[in-house]
């Protein structure tokens, strides 16, 4: 398992980031880097259910450990979903079971946000996280600071 960081500083409040990060319309626009037509379901509950999913509805079960709005949440990755089946005990999802995914926010100043991402992936996700994250996080400045005005 590795370990990668992704930041990037945007012009807006911080308030603005979180609201961009996790808004079920902004979302699909970021994240589509890592697959096209990303989306998520949540509970919003520490310990609850997160499913990230594909444009067809496939994807992985996750849950929320930390949840301080707007500045933190990570989530703890627990196996795959397919055709509306979890998958939390095969031995393909043992491997990588409870790998988090880790989102910080900072306030620098009342109008500027630094936006902190860390991920725990096998090392043959590498490319894919480099690409969606980097590509992901311009978008995702983009749209912050364009709407924040």
């Amino acid at each position: 398992m590795e370990t990668l960081h992704y930041e990037t500083v945007i012009n807006a409040p911080v308030q603005k980031v979180w609201d961009v990060l996790w808004n079920p319309e902004t979302y699909t626009q970021w994240t589509q880097f890592f697959m096209p037509g990303s989306r998520f379901e949540t509970d919003w509950k520490i310990g609850g259910k997160t499913y990230f999913l594909d444009a067809s509805g496939n994807g992985m079960v996750s849950t929320i450990k930390s949840l301080e709005e707007p500045t933190e949440i990570i989530f703890s990755h627990l196996g795959m979903y397919k055709d509306g089946v979890e998958d939390t005990k095969s031995k393909e999802v043992m491997e990588w079971s409870g790998a988090e995914e880790k989102y910080f926010l900072r306030t620098i100043d009342e109008n500027t946000t630094e936006l902190r991402a860390i991920v725990h992936i096998d090392k043959n996700h590498e490319e894919l996280m480099n690409t969606g994250f980097n590509k992901g996080f311009e978008v995702l400045k983009n749209l912050a600071e364009n709407s924040a005005r």
